[in-house]
């Protein structure tokens, strides 16, 4: 008699409907897929309507790290979280709503002989969990897009450790360093702005004692003080960084991309345009795909990189191009520097051109950097952001930070003053050569036997055990 046929694990993987979440869920996915587990892939209707045909198509192809792709519902089809009143209406309907649809979808996959073993669930949509292992009785993962640092503090005021509104000038987090009060997530350090993503981002923990595993975008070495306090408390697995295998170890043959994009990317025009410049001698702009600079800044910001006379390339989205001013596009030499709606970031980063990166500190962003050692000027806007920049400035030390004004504006001396530092300062080789290290250390995380590789292995190990008892 033949040997009975080896149960493969089937991992749900749910993502909130943001492309800053979905793209690292995407890359975890195909680590599992490389070690022989099934994934499906599951967002909203809504975001997958957003996408570009050809991706959804890439994703769900015969490629050897095949993901098939699922949706759920969030009660805006047709629009997501743009058709609804409000963030605080579309979040209160989406968890209505996404809990049955989820378990509708489970129940499908089930009668489809599909059955799901494990639900591995974005932080933000918590209540997956409670549908997996409540309902199900299945195994169940958290997985955070931010980073542990930032997750702690979060936690820290879930449990009411920190009080809300704040009240001290410093505080001292365990695993983390000493932060100003202005150095805390803008939630906590603005109270009371966006209630609805604080709201979310302050119930991922109401439920953390239900997950099996809690799986975090990071990487030990970079991180290891405030993951070996968590681990006291949670099942912690650090996974990452969730970055396409061809820029990093390179054991996913053709990951060279996320594989979804919300938007149409000016691959050939930028790869073109930085071929003609020299090693080390551009900036690189962008605030990623969320928030927006205010006109006035957006006025500060041209101003900076023209008066530091830099080659750059600035990404402005569409719905923030109106706030350019008039003068800057009629002034501007596009061999000095170009202007583009969204660019395809992983090959400009990795491009020997690209001498910096100016961002908002966004965590996708942030580790993009980190593994291409790119060195950073922090201009953080909102939410982890202004966490991230302080670790970039002055715990990883491989950048620098503009600084506001009283007014909360970041003005063009500021601007053109850290664009000189690094690419002309001794002080800039230092944070080139920090940043160097610290792309080593991201590659050796994910390589074979190196830190994120471990956990990733041993998760599927125990997966393996406990779906076959």
């Amino acid at each position: 008699m033949g040997e009975e046929s080896k149960h493969v694990a089937h991992c749900l993987v749910l993502a909130y409907p943001a492309q800053g979440h979905i793209n690292p869920m995407i890359e975890f996915s195909k680590r599992l897929i490389q070690r022989g587990l099934k994934i499906t892939l599951v967002s909203t209707v809504s975001f997958w309507n957003t996408t570009t045909p050809h991706t959804l198509k890439s994703l769900s192809s015969s490629d050897p790290q095949n993901i098939q792709v699922e949706s759920i519902s969030d009660g805006y089809d047709n629009g997501g979280l743009a058709a609804a009143e409000s963030l605080e209406i579309y979040k209160e309907t989406f968890w209505k709503v996404g809990p049955r649809t989820l378990s509708n979808l489970i129940q499908k996959l089930a009668s489809n002989n599909n059955p799901v073993d494990c639900v591995i669930c974005d932080g933000f949509l918590y209540w997956a969990l409670d549908v997996a292992k409540d309902e199900f009785g299945i195994l169940g993962a958290l997985f955070f897009t931010q980073p542990c640092a930032v997750n702690n503090i979060y936690f820290h005021v879930y449990k009411k450790w920190l009080e809300l509104p704040l009240s001290e000038s410093e505080y001292l987090i365990p695993g983390l360093p000493k932060l100003a009060a202005s150095e805390l997530p803008s939630f906590l350090y603005d109270y009371g702005s966006y209630p609805g993503y604080f709201d979310i981002i302050r119930n991922q923990f109401c439920n953390i004692h239900k997950a099996d595993w809690v799986l975090a975008n990071t990487f030990y070495e970079l991180e290891s003080q405030v993951v070996n306090w968590l681990k006291e408390i949670w099942p912690l697995k650090t996974i990452g960084p969730c970055v396409p295998s061809m820029y990093l170890d390179k054991r996913l043959l053709h990951d060279n991309d996320y594989g979804v994009s919300i938007y149409d990317q000016n691959i050939d025009s930028c790869i073109k345009w930085l071929n003609d410049k020299t090693k080390g001698s551009v900036v690189y702009v962008s605030f990623g795909s969320m928030a927006g600079l205010t006109e006035k800044q957006t006025e500060e910001l041209a101003f900076g990189l023209k008066e530091s006379d830099c080659y750059f390339l600035w990404v402005v989205r569409d719905c923030d191009h109106a706030k350019i001013p008039k003068w800057f596009l009629e002034t501007n030499d596009s061999e000095k520097g170009l202007v583009v709606t969204w660019c395809p970031q992983l090959l400009v980063l990795t491009h020997d051109a690209v001498g910096c990166f100016l961002t908002h500190c966004g965590w996708n962003s942030t580790l993009e950097a980190i593994c291409f050692g790119v060195p950073t000027i922090a201009m953080p806007l909102w939410t982890d952001q202004i966490t991230n920049a302080k670790h970039i400035k002055d715990v990883w030390k491989m950048g620098v930070r503009v600084d506001a004004d009283e007014k909360g504006l970041v003005r063009r001396e500021s601007i053109g003053n850290c664009i000189k530092e690094i690419l002309e300062s001794e002080k800039g080789n230092e944070i080139k050569n920090n940043a160097l290290k610290w792309r080593n250390l991201a590659k050796d995380s994910v390589d074979e036997g190196g830190s994120s590789d471990q956990n990733i292995t041993e998760f599927v190990a125990k997966l393996a055990q406990l779906c076959s008892t």
